[in-house]
């Protein structure tokens, strides 16, 4: 039988994988002949009904008869059996279930009123229920039943009545012994958000939850993934990533808030969509006069409010406030937490309640909690919320003196953030208050400069510079000389950040020409120190030079510690001593202890960043990985992680751990920084994504992709870059990895340095080149085999350059020199007359320095030219280390070109000889186990950090590698045959 009741589904689906394997388990179990009831709870627009909807969709398709009812909130008044009647009348509308219907007159019963509704007779109330149990018996007995009963919060007392007989006594009871013969499954609907203290329903829960056939399973709030992922989906036009964050940050997981406020993006106030407001208000009016007095003050407390200071704003003797708020606890608008203090269940359920609040009501209500605020026992920390609710209250001398006080705070406990936000609002603040009612000390250009900085430090890089030219642009003709030149070369310094390096250089110039060099001032020295590290970057090293060592003479004369360490920072590469090299480790360790010594953490940050990369330049990996710890370690407790140097060493860390193949960490911490910090980048994501292209994620290219979007950043250009380019080769397209690869140089080329990543760039575009040059000669097209053979020479010479020219114009090291290699033994496949495993030995021996990935790359290229050399014992072990590498590092694509070679050419696999479990690889024998124990494919996902489409990936791999035509067929394929473990069993 088809399904006979379904609901119209728009919005996607997202994020209930788990709760759909464990209802449709369910299922699956009913239609073998156990009936069971699922009690689904979950607050109000977290998605029980569409979750439903989706089982009984699916349902349906697999020919079980899906019958839905719902109950309806009609107050006291609420007509008995309302779902039931609901069902049955479905029931009787259909020809197909009249046969049925014909044997069970209690149908006729229910359908047409009679008096078993409401105070019936016990004797009948019971042939009645006992009816309906007959019924959905002989209902299942022709077809697999499903029953959803949904809102069951509102469900009269008759029908609760009758679905703890059905539960208890009728179609899920069986006799003692007996095997399940009824093929029914019951699900229904609740909000758990709904069920105060003395709801009729909570005693009916607690009974049912404990029979032997009930379950209950919660739907819990979405991750703000998967919101994030409804949200993209609910819109055919591209949202922008700041709108997606804000409606997941205020949606809190809850799918029908998410949408209501999707639709509202196009409103001009960004409020609370009025249907929402009208959903979240429902309940707030249903509490008492003054238990809806205290929520309003609340309401404009913020989302958290402590008990003392509510008491005080409300003006409530103690016992009527306790009374209040005991009943807006129960109706679940407000949750009480530790310290004495009330939340709002939920954000949006406050913003409801605040915009419902009349203006004069609203600002009257801020200027109670700003003098509160203010009093003798004021908390250092709370400037911050004085602030905000003077300002609301119109009180702006008082709002901006706050601000400055909240800034000084967040300075003070490194939150650059924080800092940055309440700047921005005492700038805002300025010009509406007098002059003379402004606090003493600093200017808008001097407050705008440190906005700047506090924008600098949270990593908000792009704002720093807007910033900075907005203090330029609020110099005066008679500003002093030190606050201009303090301007310009802090502009200089924003702009190096964003790799606008000839402007950066303009300006540095600009504030080292304002102020004479004599008298000495450390305002000179700052200003010099920043031209050298600009005239670095566009090439003028001469200048640098002679500036830098002028400097350092001024900095030591005048005890300028943290300037002194900056410019021996710049001096290790000006003079020759290279920072991945002994002498230049020494100038750095000498340098950042000056800057430790003077407090200077971001000058610290900047020699432990050249501490760590001269270790990874030098190919010591282990050396790398201590200094960038340690320097993640110090923007830590400085408040600096979002500044620029810790995000390139964040990337530093994980680009060794995914050099060493730890590859799990890398996308560990890689989720783990996504979470954490206010913006994900290249830095973030970059070796995450080299690992989930190496392991077969069709989705790496595409987040690629959308990191070239928006302002040029070098970093998010360079790991796009080589994601793209990399990605094109191993499909095949030499054109597009060209493209890539070309397009890619040319934007990270600066001050017409070719970037040091443009050897990687060039033997990636080389191996699809050679790939599609034997292609061609295959097929006898020698002119085309021709025309991309000079390509090739173009990108070797790309490669052979970029090696030579490395950083500071001296040879690249370990890595570099690697990827030279690969490059030379890529050539070799389109210049040499024969297959070469020399250049291929080579290149193995390069990737030793610690990139077990490309290693074993290479190593397969070598093992393919071993067999066309008939050098098939030495073909077999290079293969067999291959797959062993491949296998450790879960890669698919690269055990895939393995398997392809091993058949082609015909390589015993040693892993295929036997029945055991060398069948899969050793990604696919966590897959299995995984499998084994009913995860789903994002289930096993989240536990081996990988996709669930990766995951989905390996699931079809080992079906068929066992032959299965189901993942329940795989896991018994897998038992026989020893390849999962037995479960241990009690003795």
């Amino acid at each position: 039988m088809d399904g006979v009741s379904q609901t119209s589904v728009t919005s996607p689906l997202v994020g209930r994988e788990d709760e759909l394997a464990r209802l449709t388990g369910v299922l699956d179990r009913a239609r073998a002949g156990e009936a069971r009831a699922v009690l689904v709870a979950g607050d109000a627009g977290v998605g029980k009904t569409r979750t439903l909807d989706e089982v009984a969709g699916r349902a349906a398709a697999a020919g079980t008869t899906v019958l839905t009812g719902h109950c309806v909130d009609l107050g006291d008044v609420g007509l008995p059996y309302l779902p039931f009647t609901e069902v049955l009348g479905v029931l009787a509308a259909d020809e197909r279930f009249a046969a049925v219907l014909a044997a069970h007159p209690v149908a006729d019963r229910l359908l047409g009123g009679g008096p078993e509704e409401g105070g019936a007779a016990a004797p009948s109330r019971l042939r009645l229920f006992e009816g309906v149990a007959a019924l959905l018996t002989d209902l299942a007995g022709v077809a697999p039943l499903l029953l959803v009963l949904e809102d069951l919060h509102w469900a009269d007392q008759s029908s609760r009545d009758l679905l703890r007989f059905l539960l208890s006594r009728g179609v899920l009871q069986r006799s003692a012994g007996t095997a399940p013969t009824r093929r029914l499954a019951l699900f229904a609907s609740y909000r758990a958000d709904d069920l105060h203290r003395r709801h009729p329903l909570r005693p009916l829960l607690a009974e049912l939850v404990r029979l032997p056939g009930v379950e209950r399973l919660e739907l819990r709030p979405l991750p703000d993934a998967d919101v994030a992922r409804l949200v993209r989906g609910l819109r055919e036009r591209r949202l922008p990533d700041t709108t997606v964050r804000r409606i997941v940050e205020r949606a809190e997981g809850n799918a029908f808030y998410a949408e209501e406020l999707v639709a509202a993006t196009d409103a001009p106030d960004g409020g609370v969509p009025s249907g929402l407001a009208d959903v979240l208000l429902i309940r707030f009016e249903q509490l008492s006069e003054t238990a809806q007095q205290v929520l309003r003050t609340a309401a404009v407390a913020g989302r958290r409010v402590g008990h003392d200071l509510l008491r005080d704003a409300v003006g409530l003797p103690e016992e009527e406030l306790e009374s209040a708020l005991r009943e807006a606890v129960e109706r679940q608008l407000l949750v009480s937490g530790h310290e004495d203090t009330y939340s709002f269940r939920h954000a949006l359920a406050r913003e409801a309640v605040y915009a419902d609040l009349l203006p004069g009501e609203r600002a009257r209500l801020h200027g109670a909690f700003a003098r509160l605020l203010a009093g003798p026992d004021r908390r250092s920390d709370s400037a911050a919320e004085r602030a905000h609710h003077s300002r609301e209250s119109h009180d702006l001398p008082e709002a901006l003196a706050a601000s400055l006080e909240a800034a000084d705070h967040a300075q003070r406990v490194g939150a650059p953030a924080e800092e940055l936000r309440h700047v921005e609002a005492a700038l805002d603040l300025w010009s509406a208050v007098d002059a003379a009612a402004r606090p003493a000390g600093p200017d808008a250009v001097t407050l705008t400069l440190r906005a700047s900085a506090a924008a600098a430090h949270a990593g908000e890089l792009h704002r720093a510079v807007s910033l900075t030219r907005s203090a330029l642009a609020g110099l005066g003709q008679d500003a002093d000389l030190e606050l201009a030149a303090r301007v310009r070369y802090t502009l200089a310094g924003n702009l190096l950040s964003v790799d606008n390096l000839s402007a950066a250089y303009a300006h540095s110039s600009e504030a080292l020409g304002l102020i004479p060099a004599e008298p000495p001032s450390s305002t000179w020295v700052w200003a010099a120190a920043t031209h050298v590290m600009a005239g670095r970057q566009v090439g003028e090293n001469e200048t640098a030079l002679r500036v830098a060592r002028r400097a350092l003479r001024v900095a030591e004369d005048l005890d300028v510690t943290d300037a002194r360490a900056d410019l021996l920072i710049s001096l290790t590469s000006l003079e020759g001593g290279n920072r991945s090299t002994p002498a230049g480790r020494e100038r750095l360790l000498e340098a950042r202890e000056l800057a430790r010594r003077a407090g200077n953490a971001p000058v610290e940050l900047r020699a432990l960043f050249n501490l760590a990369i001269g270790s990874f330049e030098s190919g010591d990996l282990r050396e790398c990985l201590h200094w960038a710890s340690q320097g993640l370690d110090r923007a830590r407790r400085a408040g600096l992680l979002s500044s620029p140097y810790p995000r390139e060493m964040r990337y530093l860390r994980l680009l060794v751990q995914y050099t060493l193949g730890h590859w799990d960490e890398v996308l560990r911490e890689s989720a783990g920084q996504a979470e954490a910090l206010p913006a994900v980048d290249g830095h973030a994501l970059g070796p995450g994504l080299y690992v989930a292209l190496a392991r077969g994620d069709s989705g790496a290219a595409d987040r690629a992709r959308a990191l070239l979007e928006g302002p040029f950043d070098w970093m998010a250009r360079m790991v796009g870059g080589l994601v793209l380019t990399d990605a094109a080769a191993l499909r095949g397209d030499a054109e597009d990895a060209v493209r890539w690869m070309r397009s890619s140089v040319e934007a990270l080329t600066e001050a017409g340095t070719r970037p040091a990543v443009t050897v990687r760039l060039a033997a990636l575009a080389l191996s699809a080149v050679a790939d599609t040059v034997a292609g061609l000669r295959r097929a006898g097209d020698g002119a085309g085999a021709a025309r991309w053979q000079e390509t090739a020479a173009d990108l070797l010479a790309e490669a052979r350059r970029s090696a030579e020219h490395g950083y500071d114009d001296v040879p690249q090291g370990p890595e570099g020199q690697a990827w030279l290699a690969r490059a030379e033994a890529e050539w070799s496949r389109i210049s040499a007359a024969g297959p070469d495993p020399a250049p291929w030995e080579r290149a193995v021996a390069a990737f030793t320095y610690g990139d077990s990935y490309e290693r074993a790359w290479c190593r397969l290229r070598l093992a393919e030219a071993l067999l066309a050399a008939d050098r098939r014992e030495e073909a077999a072990a290079e293969a067999d280390a291959v797959r062993r590498e491949a296998d450790r590092l879960g890669t698919a694509l690269l055990r895939e070109r393995l398997d392809d070679l091993a058949r082609r050419g015909r390589l015993t696999d040693p892993a295929r000889g036997g029945p055991g479990g060398a069948v899969l690889t050793a990604r696919e024998q966590d897959v299995l186990r995984l499998l084994a124990l009913g995860h789903t494919n994002r289930r096993i996902g989240e536990e081996l950090f990988i996709s669930a489409k990766t995951a989905s990936v390996h699931v079809s791999n080992i079906l068929a590698k066992l032959h299965a035509a189901s993942r329940t067929e795989a896991v018994a394929v897998a038992h026989r045959r020893g390849l999962i473990a037995p479960e241990p069993t009690s003795r």
